[in-house]
């Protein structure tokens, strides 16, 4: 870890966006604390655990993180169809993390999320949500946070991660892009959700098919339209990947 690199450092995503993945190659490395999702399982009634003590509050769960931080790197990543941003309103979030984001095109990942939950609303596709943290931080910063497209990723892992820590200030580990099959007790809870991952052992690009698309469900085409424009404002600033709309 170099010592300008990052002590708490956070991964945003909406949801079926390879953000486990990621989060699975931020474990390989091995210089990480790390936690999954933590203020996701908050936001839906749930404590969190830290070395056996429950957190049931944000504010409770952050002083742990940054005290953890004091004496190890920290990383969570966390998902967005919970709207997050209001944290920042009591939190001193973009002070005292580095804040990244990851996006997929929505397309895919939206149909990704009806496939296992059927009953999934507008807001809970996640862009939206994402964007108000991206522009929050990006206002309270001066900075442009990291963004990686994940659809770069998975066809060039190497030059995106190495982008990305070079980015963030920590070393590149190209150790780290690969990893041996299995579940993770990280994310035991929500364990359906991350077949793929525990499946895989390594990025790569997975071509599905699904019967209810983006083209013939008019609820998911809504939701497309909607979360469009905001994927298209991060697609800007990720790298090699300029916006097309």
């Amino acid at each position: 870890m170099s010592a300008a690199g990052p002590q708490l450092l956070a991964l945003w995503s909406p949801p079926r966006s390879r953000s486990t993945a990621f989060f699975r190659m931020m474990a390989q490395r091995g210089d990480f604390r790390m936690f999954h999702e933590p203020f996701s399982d908050l936001a839906a009634g749930q404590p969190f655990a830290v070395d056996k003590t429950l957190y049931r509050t944000p504010g409770e769960l952050f002083a742990r993180f940054v005290e953890l931080s004091d004496t190890t790197p920290v990383f969570f990543k966390d998902t967005t169809e919970f709207r997050h941003a209001p944290l920042f309103e009591s939190l001193p979030l973009a002070e005292r993390v580095t804040h990244t984001f990851i996006i997929r095109e929505p397309r895919a990942a939206i149909e990704s999320h009806y496939a296992i939950n059927p009953g999934v609303t507008l807001p809970e596709i996640g862009y939206e949500n994402l964007y108000e943290i991206f522009d929050r931080v990006r206002t309270e910063t001066g900075r442009t946070p990291a963004v990686i497209d994940a659809d770069v990723l998975v066809e060039h892992p190497a030059t995106v991660i190495r982008a990305y820590c070079g980015t963030v200030g920590i070393p590149y580990d190209d150790g780290a892009l690969s990893w041996s099959p299995g579940e993770r007790s990280e994310w035991s809870r929500t364990s359906r959700w991350h077949q793929d991952v525990a499946l895989s052992s390594g990025f790569h690009a997975r071509s599905k098919q699904y019967e209810v698309t983006v083209d013939n469900s008019p609820v998911l085409n809504g939701y497309y339209r909607h979360h469009l424009p905001f994927y298209e404002r991060l697609r800007a600033a990720a790298p090699g990947t300029p916006a097309t709309g």
